[in-house]
């Protein structure tokens, strides 16, 4: 295959689909927050644990999903992944108090994140160096949708007339769709014989040795830390939203349309950037991007009184931009550090954004989403985290390219 053929494009589009139920599991709910907290009767605090404990089980059963695919190949873990998560939002849609909820919302999160961390690992299998990156670049830019999408979606059940368990109702068509075209067209690219067995000593082995690899745990951060910037405000997007901009349960589109608009152009750059930059000077492209985001962000925020579109969302329609061309390429670096253990270095990976994504829905939405200056104060201090490791990486690294191996 090249990066241009059917097939190709066939691939990137499945994997972008595998990588959305993990967004959508998180934003088709967020316009049912407050009737949820209704029919639930609990307050939005507890509401909002739908999500922390979502995100805490995905970031915990990320360390599973790429050695499993390294031990049993990468389609088979999908596939099993995909049940389990049809079965989680059947529990779902079913529950009838928030403790139950919860419980399956656990279960989503520790199937959800299969897809985006194994699908990794199939584009590292079959393309190499600029291919690689134009082919995650396409993914991106396919599955950047999803979290502009999944809350209109969410929006148009509810003003339908839909309770909140349509929404879960939504995501088992979803799941099942993507299964039966996961069993059609995706290939195995990990065979039998390069396949890793699945030891728990061997395993744990390997995650300590990875946890303490320095340069791996910089590039991690890096890419965690500046996503965590536009997270925040997804995070907080139905306080930002509905009080901040005054905006109804169809209003979400607003924030998300700007947010994944940029990171779908960024993604669209980086792939039309592959080969002809070098990835370094990329990466400072997308840093600087942030930066200006940042500054407009804050800019606006000090300078009126009350915030309100268009100009609350376009400076993140920026920060999206930047943080699409910085991505690709630290994520493939990471993977090409372990090319025996692509998706244990996938899984390690995810482990580390997730961690962080966890406390920022968790802790930090919630301490900063009360104020839009403080929300514009977080989002720049991520993004300025993000940048300080980045810096550290290229201080450690200054003799030899951070991307060698990419052949």
């Amino acid at each position: 295959m090249t990066p241009a053929s059917p097939s190709t494009r066939r691939l990137a589009l499945l994997l972008a689909g595998l990588a959305m139920f993990g967004p959508f599991s998180i934003d088709t709910i967020f316009p049912a927050f407050l009737l949820l907290g209704d029919r639930m009767q609990v307050d939005q605090v507890a509401v909002q644990q739908t999500i922390s404990v979502y995100l805490l089980f995905y970031g915990l059963m990320s360390l599973a999903h790429g050695p499993l695919s390294d031990a049993f190949g990468r389609k088979r873990v999908i596939i099993g992944g995909l049940v389990l998560f049809i079965g989680a939002s059947i529990g779902c849609a079913l529950s009838r108090d928030m403790t139950t909820l919860l419980v399956f919302r656990a279960l989503q999160g520790v199937t959800a994140g299969v897809g985006v961390i194994v699908g990794r690992a199939v584009i590292r299998d079959l393309y190499h160096g600029a291919d690689a990156q134009r082919l995650m670049s396409q993914v991106s830019m396919i599955f950047g949708v999803a979290p502009a999408i999944a809350p209109i979606i969410g929006g148009w059940i509810l003003l339908g007339g839909g309770d909140w368990p349509l929404i879960f109702w939504f995501l088992v068509l979803f799941g099942v769709v993507l299964l039966l075209a996961t069993g059609k067209w995706l290939p195995e690219t990990h065979p039998v014989e390069a396949r890793t067995p699945l030891s728990m000593r061997e395993l744990l082995r390997s995650y300590a040795r990875m946890g303490s690899n320095a340069r791996l745990l910089r590039l991690a951060a890096a890419g965690a830390f500046n996503f965590s910037g536009i997270f925040l405000y997804i995070a907080s997007a139905p306080v930002f939203v509905m009080q901040h901009l005054k905006l109804g349960e169809g209003g979400f589109a607003w924030l998300f349309i700007p947010t994944i608009g940029g990171m779908t152009v960024g993604s669209f750059l980086s792939g039309r950037m592959a080969g002809r930059i070098v990835p370094q000077r990329q990466i400072a492209i997308g840093f600087a991007l942030c930066a200006v985001s940042a500054l407009l962000n804050f800019g606006y925020v000090a300078s009126v009184p009350q915030i309100a579109l268009p100009w609350a969302v376009m400076p993140i329609f920026l920060g999206g931009v930047g943080m699409a061309l910085i991505f690709p390429i630290l994520a493939l670096a990471v993977l090409d550090m372990y090319p025996h253990q692509r998706g244990l270095a996938s899984s390690m990976q995810m482990f580390i954004q997730l961690m962080i994504n966890t406390v920022v829905a968790g802790v930090v939405s919630p301490m900063l989403s009360s104020s839009p200056m403080h929300l514009a104060l977080g989002y720049a201090g991520f993004f300025a985290i993000g940048a300080g490791f980045w810096y550290w990486e290229r201080r450690c690294e200054r003799r030899r390219d951070l991307l060698t191996p990419i052949e």
